[in-house]
């Protein structure tokens, strides 16, 4: 791999939520340019090798520095040594940002319900759309579902109320639904195909799947992408191709 195609980075902040999961920050080149829904390659000097790995950016393309959010992978090559990063080590950024997870990629049906389903670190994309003013200026309803196994891994909960609260100031049509696998007593617990099968996810959010007017976007684990994909599919909604179509998912594992 080129080591001239990235530029040299530093981490700015670390914050651990759990034990495998953490988030971290570090700076933005100038010539860093992305849209929100986007991945970037981040690469980490293992020995003499340079080793690279995506990651959906979870700041705003108009944030000052990146921000992204991570799972420990037991023995993986680079999230193993990624974990104990530290204020002011040194990362390397692909130059150029990667993907079409982004709203752009709508052209019919027209935006009036948006669909965030999110697994684990697929939250990050979602978090970088909703620090977009245009998203809440596009959208008259606005549903992000995190999915986790359990509620000490609802990472950014806080966060999605404040930037709700400024980004979508006096947007009325935001609804954050938490799901929680392994927790029997929480509210929603089953896995999303199984919520959007029997109904209860509209149910929860007040709003049908609709194929004249919902844009569903979907990342995380493969398994969930493909199941919920196909749970989707049962209802009429369509994936999207050149434009056209409902349903849009990031594959970049």
């Amino acid at each position: 791999m080129s080591i001239e195609k990235f530029s040299v980075e530093k981490v700015l902040s670390v914050q651990r939520w759990t034990n495998t999961l953490f988030s971290f920050t570090m700076t933005r080149p100038a010539h860093f340019k992305f849209t929100a829904g986007q991945f970037a390659r981040i690469g980490l000097k293992v020995g003499d090798e340079l080793v690279v790995r995506a990651y959906s950016i979870v700041s705003s393309p108009f944030d000052e520095t990146l921000e992204f959010f991570s799972i420990v992978v037991p023995d993986g090559a680079f999230t193993s040594n990624l974990q104990h990063l530290q204020v002011g080590d040194e990362l390397y950024l692909e130059k150029i940002p990667y993907g079409f997870l982004t709203l752009t990629r709508y052209q019919l049906p027209l935006p009036q319900d948006l669909w965030l389903l999110a697994t684990g670190t697929g939250l990050a994309p979602f978090v970088s759309m909703l620090q977009d003013f245009e998203t809440w200026s596009k959208y008259q309803k606005i549903h992000l579902v995190y999915s986790v196994r359990t509620a000490s891994e609802l990472a950014y909960g806080e966060r999605i109320q404040h930037i709700a609260a400024t980004f979508g100031e006096g947007h009325t049509g935001f609804k954050f639904v938490p799901i929680v696998t392994r927790d029997p007593q929480a509210v929603l617990h089953d896995r999303l195909p199984i919520l959007i099968e029997n109904g209860a996810l509209e149910q929860a959010v007040g709003c049908p799947f609709n194929p004249e007017t919902s844009h569903v976007m979907l990342c995380g684990n493969p398994q969930m992408v493909e199941d919920t994909k196909e749970a989707l599919k049962a209802r009429g909604l369509t994936m999207n191709r050149r434009g056209e179509g409902n349903i849009a998912v990031e594959n970049y594992w």
